[in-house]
């Protein structure tokens, strides 16, 4: 097992319902928000299925089903197409969309979950109850535009991240709730969660602090759902509520009208996270930001886009100018740069071996770095391609490849043997085993996994004692 900090993964929309319940599930597939949000996330074939089975009520065989494959392209032979189908038709079982039931002759056959399709039906043809949020209300007299609604949501959001890059030394000051979510996601820790100035930044949080807007949010609002139950609120409604959002109009505002206790305790907290904007919770209407728009879709297509000007030129001979005032881009900056110098309006940095060896022991890989920055650029480095001069990017993973030349493993050393047959023995045994990182027979030792040690210590014991 290597050492070094572990990789930042987040589950991407897929990933994050195969780990619920069926009965979550169930319970999800009765809002058409939820059906149709699924729906256009599946992979391109799973969708092919649902639009065929979308009108049939009866199972249809399996050997029906191994029929739809498909146009074979030429780039594409037949394994790549069955192993397309296979993963296609998994997702919709890991899922819970449709189920492996028996036809009349008692064949296998596959039938459309029933909640699924109907409300699948709704949402893309019509009828029923209405299931957008309402947004029939009298003008506001407080009317928000985009533009202030996209610096609210920025400001929000970069007050979380300004308080993971210092926590408990700035004056930035975030609520319980967003507090609560970064050390359960594992980006702070703290011996004490109402002691902050005990807390600091972990390693996935450097990661953290380097991904895209829209992975930001995303992750942070998965650690959140995972915590939902505890804070007495409902998994179900959160995630339905969230779906809803996703299908909102950006700069108009919804009505607060039939929400219960939980949804208005849901409510504040997203406004606390930058995703709805409130200006009180007794004018009954809320703005969703661009932050909710999508969000489900943020892992994969990264389209919560805010917009907003790059502030980073960078040369060739490794120098970084900043032509910002923002603390939180200066940190940022300097998590992988030197800082050489700040000006009123610039800051001046410097990429360097060192640097970035610091950001790789943090678990910041070469790739997020050279994707901040080509995130970050300046308007005038789009002129040239890449974005990013090569040099540099090229070097970042020069001097990352440095670190993967030798891969440490942490294990348990057995010497001094008597005889080459009790080192054949223990190292043949640990070898049979999967444990055996090491052995040399000139030397007479064997090194074997942590993990592997009390076995291969009781077996030498029992051998022994004979």
């Amino acid at each position: 097992m290597g050492y070094g900090p572990a990789t930042l993964t987040c589950k991407n929309l897929q990933d994050y319902l195969k780990s619920l319940p069926k009965d979550t599930l169930d319970a999800l597939y009765r809002n058409p928000a939820t059906c149709l949000a699924v729906f256009r996330e599946l992979p391109e074939l799973s969708r092919h299925f649902i639009m065929r089975l979308l009108f049939v009520t009866k199972p249809i065989s399996q050997i029906v089903l191994a029929a739809w494959i498909p146009h074979q392209e030429p780039s594409k032979d037949l394994g790549d197409i069955a192993a397309e189908h296979k993963q296609s038709t998994q997702v919709l079982l890991d899922m819970y969309i449709w189920q492996e039931v028996k036809d009349h002759h008692g064949n296998a056959a596959i039938k459309l979950n029933s909640t699924f399709r109907e409300n699948l039906k709704i949402a893309t043809l019509g009828g029923g109850k209405p299931w957008t949020m309402s947004g029939a209300l009298d003008p506001d007299p407080h009317q928000r535009d985009l533009e202030f609604l996209d610096k609210y949501a920025m400001d929000r959001w970069e007050s979380v991240l300004q308080f993971l890059v210092q926590p408990g030394r700035g004056a930035t000051v975030i609520s319980r709730d967003a507090m609560r979510t970064l050390l359960h996601a594992g980006l702070i820790e703290s011996s004490d969660e109402s002691d902050s100035p005990n807390m600091q930044i972990t390693s996935s949080g450097f990661q953290f602090l380097l991904l895209d807007t829209a992975s930001q949010v995303w992750f942070f609002i998965l650690k959140y759902l995972e915590t939902v139950t505890e804070r007495g609120l409902s998994l179900v409604a959160c995630l339905t509520f969230l779906f809803k959002l996703s299908f909102s109009t950006l700069g108009k505002d919804y009505s607060m009208e039939g929400m219960n206790n939980e949804l208005l305790t849901f409510l504040q907290h997203l406004r606390e996270f930058g995703l709805v904007y409130l200006r009180k919770r007794s004018s009954g209407r809320f703005y969703p930001t661009r932050l909710a728009l999508n969000i489900t879709a943020g892992q994969n297509k990264g389209n919560l886009d805010v917009p907003k000007q790059g502030d980073l030129v960078i040369e060739t001979n490794y120098r970084i100018y900043a032509y910002t005032t923002s603390e939180l881009q200066i940190a940022l900056l300097s998590i992988f740069s030197e800082i050489e110098g700040r000006f009123p309006n610039m800051v001046v940095a410097c990429i360097s071996r060192g640097s970035v060896r610091r950001a790789l022991l943090k678990g910041i890989g070469a790739e997020q770095i050279i994707s901040f920055l080509r995130q970050h650029c300046h308007p005038q480095m789009y002129k040239q391609n890449p974005v990013v001069p090569r040099t540099v990017s090229d070097q970042i993973k020069l001097w990352e490849m440095e670190r993967e030349r030798l891969e440490f493993s942490e294990g348990v050393l057995y010497k001094d043997f008597m005889s080459v047959h009790d080192y054949l023995l223990l190292s043949n045994y640990a070898s049979s085993k999967g444990v055996l990182i090491y052995s040399d027979e000139k030397q007479r030792t064997v090194v074997v996994t942590k993990k592997g040690h009390p076995a291969i210590k009781q077996f030498w014991k029992e051998n022994q004692s004979r």
